[in-house]
């Protein structure tokens, strides 16, 4: 059996609802002869009669009353069909997977899963806490379409700076130092130090040799934990002190003082293939770029 074309089905709908073939003509703008050659052809496909027409006018017939409900169903799934690819060309439905590096997550997961969850209700988020490692081989792999970590990183990925934010010396409640108000790195060119390992990743720590050789001294690292959490609770116990950015704060409330070390700071970067073109993710990377512009997201969460 032949399937009847969806112009057809909506010719029907409009002649079921105006029961007069000038009128329906006039509304789809058609000419009343090639509205009547349709309706024809639709009851020869369907091989039943569907409106009587006399010198009375025009009306449905017992089996055309019970097709409109059911042509209907059919046009609005269509139009609906046709709405989703037009939400999905404008990057509004879709599903895309965010990694966020541990120690930026607890401030800027919460605000960009409330924008994209507001702005794009129809996107589809997963999203992941890791290191800084697996985001950046994650991302080029294409298992993440979008990081969320700190610089640097490394070249061929696409980058978005979403916040800037200050360095600080993460020292001991009750250090001589804690109150100070400011801190030139070489203040600290005599403390013990606790720092993560140059492998968790070798980039940071390039840049960390030339931050100590600039302020004229080798730090003496007596501890290394992977996890910033770790390394904040080695500073609590007076183990030693750190650097770390600001926003770190976040991650341990009591036992550590953070001081801004002068001149220091650093970036907050959204990631991604260059080559990745999903309109999900640009729509994803415009609402996340005008988040940062309107909020501070080294004090969201």
């Amino acid at each position: 059996m032949t399937t009847p074309e969806l112009r057809q089905l909506r010719y029907f709908l409009v002649l079921a609802e105006e029961l007069s073939f000038t009128r329906a003509a006039a509304r789809l703008m058609i000419a009343q002869q090639s509205l009547s050659q349709q309706i024809t052809a639709l009851e020869r496909v369907l091989g039943a009669k569907l409106f009587d027409r006399d010198s009375r006018g025009t009306r449905l017939t017992d089996v055309g009353a019970l097709f409109v409900p059911e042509a209907r169903a059919v046009t609005d799934r269509a139009e609906e069909a046709v709405a989703v690819v037009d939400r999905a060309r404008r990057g509004e439905v879709g599903g895309l997977s965010l990694a966020f590096l541990a120690t930026v997550a607890n401030h800027l997961l919460p605000p960009v899963a409330r924008a994209v969850r507001d702005r794009l209700p129809g996107l589809r988020l997963t999203t992941e806490s890791t290191s800084i490692a697996p985001l950046v081989q994650g991302v080029l792999d294409g298992r993440y379409d979008v990081g969320f970590t700190r610089t640097p990183l490394v070249a061929g990925l696409e980058s978005r700076i979403l916040a800037t934010e200050p360095v600080c010396a993460v020292l001991p409640e009750g250090h001589p130092l804690a109150e100070r108000a400011e801190l030139d790195l070489a203040d600290l060119a005599d403390e013990p130090w606790v720092m993560t390992p140059r492998s968790s990743w070798e980039p940071w720590h390039r840049a960390y040799d030339d931050l100590f050789r600039e302020a004229g001294f080798v730090p003496n690292i007596v501890q290394e934990e992977a996890s910033v959490q770790s390394l904040l609770g080695l500073v609590a116990a007076g183990l030693g002190v750190t650097r770390l950015a600001r926003s770190a704060r976040s991650l341990r409330r009591t036992g550590v003082v953070f001081v801004p070390l002068v001149g220091a700071r650093t970036n907050t970067e959204m990631v991604w293939l260059p080559g990745n073109t999903a309109p999900a993710l640009r729509r994803l990377v415009d609402v996340v770029t005008e988040l940062a512009a309107a909020t501070d997201l080294t004090e969201a969460g």
